[in-house]
């Protein structure tokens, strides 16, 4: 009887390691083949697919983020284009001795550092409204000598059917006298008396016709820095 009840016993323990052997020969077949399908893959994928891969598996589940396309430079450093049948402009006072004044119309420089034709005092460019061509720009300095005279004769000398750009550098008051003050006043202006020393000045005015009422004609700053005023105006059919 107790040969018997051995016997049995080293069959169960024979019976049990073969299946643990079994299982674990297995296993490391398993491991094996899982070491080896990866050399493979190290050996035959592109690396960047494997992270393109687990960069798309990170994804999965994130909502998708809407960028807004960056805004296109439009004429005369715009962000919104002009339609058609306007003209794009803008007029950007000086601001202290080193930032010089600016007079742009579509997207050409009139009155600039880079042309140098811009100085201290008032800035001016005529610009034929018909053709959007400019026909002349000039600065008057009203801190030194007697321009303001030369200022009248300047305006009054500009054609019918032109437009009128104005803008400050640095002083743009002092020397400025009571004839080109109201002469400024005629094209528009309600600013122009009220202009102290290196007041900051922007204007736009037309001679021989009426600009659009619902443009900015005007703009003004009784402490020095740069204003500008940048809008659209209709040309002619």
């Amino acid at each position: 009887m107790k040969t018997s009840l051995c016997l049995c016993g080293f069959l169960s323990f024979l019976f049990f390691s073969l299946a643990d052997l079994v299982k674990l020969a297995g296993f490391l077949l398993i491991s094996w083949a899982a070491w080896y399908l990866g050399c493979l893959l190290a050996v035959f994928v592109p690396k960047e697919t494997i992270t393109t891969s687990i960069a798309n598996l990170k994804d999965i589940g994130k909502k998708p983020v809407l960028r807004a396309p960056v805004p296109k430079r439009q004429k005369c450093d715009h962000w919104s284009p002009c339609s058609p049948g306007n003209y794009a402009y803008r007029i950007l006072s000086g601001g202290g001795k080193e930032k010089l004044a600016k007079i742009c119309f579509e997207d050409e420089l009139l009155i600039s550092e880079e042309k140098g034709n811009v100085g201290r005092g008032i800035n001016i460019a005529i610009v034929n409204y018909k053709t959007g061509k400019v026909t002349s720009a000039k600065f008057f300095d009203m801190w030194e000598g007697d321009h303001s005279g030369e200022m009248v004769t300047f305006i009054k000398n500009a054609p019918e059917g032109s437009l009128l750009l104005m803008v400050t550098h640095d002083d743009g008051s002092t020397r400025l006298k009571n004839e080109a003050k109201k002469l400024v006043e005629e094209l528009g202006s309600k600013e122009i008396w009220n202009m102290k020393f290196r007041s900051s000045w922007a204007f736009i005015a037309a001679k021989g016709f009426k600009l659009p009422d619902n443009i900015q004609k005007e703009k003004v700053r009784f402490i020095l820095f740069s204003l500008c005023i940048c809008l659209y105006i209709r040309s002619l059919p």
